[in-house]
């Protein structure tokens, strides 16, 4: 059985305290680390890189639903942990995976965390079978012209209530897979798409779009700033927004944003 790597998040201590007896109980799960408001949740996320986080909602700083709604592409499975149930249809519209009511029952929790790792195991399997298929396709691109920029897509059609409308390519700012879907980040909205992230890719000009993590795309020409951190690293977005890089493509990004506007490297 593959460990589980959890964070707790509460302002209440005894709350925290009873996860933490309820998670002792739990066959390979480690606790990695607890924070007492969101604001310092949100820091330790990014820190820590937990596989599953149990989050208050009602909390001083920020709320569970403000770090929900922080995180990018790469958040880890989020659980959320409250007393009341009218937050529920805010929480499943942000895509959080569970939904906790306190006293949080063993038998509740232990379910809701053997979902979340089976829904791990696939999500790395559907990477895996995705790095392959990237590597079959470079092979084979060998014998193939290379796409000209008039392939590529100039528009995203977007399901909304309405009806469908069409996305400009060019107000792109960055990409996140979930599961089966994109989230697409444009200025200070965001839109889910039923489709892979490497499929998208594919229909998007690679001078203008870099992949930085498996599961995250940015537009080139909205990094800021490029930052590396022992074996992780980020970019900055001219939108505010921070993706983590992962190791893989930190030296393809470097090569394809010829000119970065900053780069600094720390220790972990």
């Amino acid at each position: 059985m593959a460990g589980l790597r959890v964070m707790i998040v509460d302002d209440e201590p005894l709350a925290r305290r009873r996860l933490e007896i309820l998670l002792r109980d739990q066959d390979a799960v480690e606790l990695v680390g607890a924070a007492a408001d969101g604001v310092a949740a949100r820091r330790m996320i990014g820190e820590l890189s937990p596989d599953v986080v149990l989050l208050d909602i009602k909390m001083p700083g920020l709320t569970g639903l403000e770090v929900l709604d922080s995180l990018g592409g790469t958040a880890p499975i989020v659980i959320l942990v409250t007393a009341f149930d009218r937050f529920a249809l805010d929480a499943f519209d942000r895509a959080a995976f569970d939904y906790l009511l306190k006293p949080v029952e063993p038998a509740r929790l232990a379910a809701s965390l053997t979902r979340a790792r089976e829904a791990l195991a696939e999500h790395a399997a559907a990477g895996r079978a995705e790095e392959l298929e990237e590597i079959l396709r470079n092979l084979r691109s060998g014998a193939a012209p290379a796409p000209t920029p008039s392939t590529f897509d100039r528009d995203i059609w977007i399901q909304e209530r309405g009806g469908r409308v069409s996305l400009p390519v060019a107000a792109i700012d960055w990409v996140a897979a979930e599961r089966d879907y994109v989230r697409i980040y444009t200025g200070g909205r965001s839109f889910l798409v039923r489709q892979s992230i490497g499929a998208l890719a594919e229909r998007l000009d690679p001078d203008l779009f870099v992949r930085v993590h498996r599961s995250s795309l940015v537009r080139a020409d909205r990094i800021v700033r490029v930052r590396h951190a022992g074996n992780r690293g980020a970019v900055t977005l001219s939108t505010g927004a921070e993706i983590p890089v992962s190791r893989r493509h930190m030296r393809v990004l470097k090569a394809m944003t010829r000119n970065p506007p900053a780069y600094s490297s720390t220790t972990a």
